[in-house]
């Protein structure tokens, strides 16, 4: 749908369409790293991998082979020169910025991007859209992560990371009921943790303060401020 839209825009702006496949690229740079992150029980965000090594780079590069010298992009952000460096900022439309799934682009990068809707709230967007006659100008918002689009998370994640079923336990470690894989939940998260009520426990919603991956147990409490949810140091890996 995205690339019949694309074909459209083109074809009514009268400019030539141009198609490059990077399903490789993006398996190697991207898919890969989701999938490992899920497993050591972690919860990736392939978008900001996806922008940093194919769209701002594999793409870019693409675009360089055809004579541009900049590429422009429908993020919500915008990008300006500040005491002689290229700064990332956040969208005017602050309903709808993006700048944190850019925040791993480099100086190279910014300097050859540009953000022609930044500076644009989503509704006066869709009016010069319309007013221009572009098909997409209805469209609706994409959300999620991209390439699962609107199928179940759990059904996917599972062609790739078998599950197994596991214990799930609060923090005393009592047993409170059984979940489907621990990689399917993340900390913090509340919904679909399919617990009913539990003996002496009062009906209040459970959320999950802790995964241990290599005893497969997903840990959770009543206590959304759960001294679990607490940390006193964190670990950060590739600083940019």
């Amino acid at each position: 749908d995205d690339r019949r839209d694309a074909v459209a825009v083109c074809g009514l702006l009268g400019i030539p369409f141009h198609f490059r496949d990077f399903s490789s690229e993006y398996w190697q740079g991207v898919f890969a790293h989701f999938l490992a992150e899920y497993a050591a029980g972690r919860t990736p965000n392939p978008d900001v991998l996806c922008n940093r090594e194919v769209k701002f780079k594999h793409f870019l590069d693409a675009a360089r082979e055809l004579g541009a010298e900049r590429i422009a992009t429908g993020h919500y952000a915008r990008v300006a020169q500040l005491g002689g460096r290229w700064a990332l900022l956040r969208g005017a439309d602050r309903s709808k910025d993006q700048s944190y799934f850019l925040h791993q682009l480099g100086q190279a990068q910014l300097a050859a991007t540009l953000f022609p809707i930044g500076e644009l709230q989503k509704n006066d967007l869709r009016r010069i859209a319309r007013d221009a006659g572009l098909p997409t100008h209805a469209k609706k918002d994409s959300t999620g992560i991209c390439f699962i689009g609107e199928r179940d998370f759990r059904e996917f994640l599972g062609r790739y990371l078998p599950a197994r079923t596991g214990e799930i336990r609060d923090p005393d470690g009592t047993l409170i009921a059984e979940h489907p894989g621990v990689f399917y939940f993340t900390l913090g998260q509340r919904e679909g943790l399919n617990i009913g009520g539990v003996r002496g426990r009062p009906a209040a919603p459970w959320y999950v303060v802790g995964k241990d991956v290599a005893s497969n147990i997903l840990y959770v409490d009543q206590d959304r401020d759960s001294p679990w949810l607490l940390s006193s140091q964190l670990h950060s890996e590739a600083a940019h």
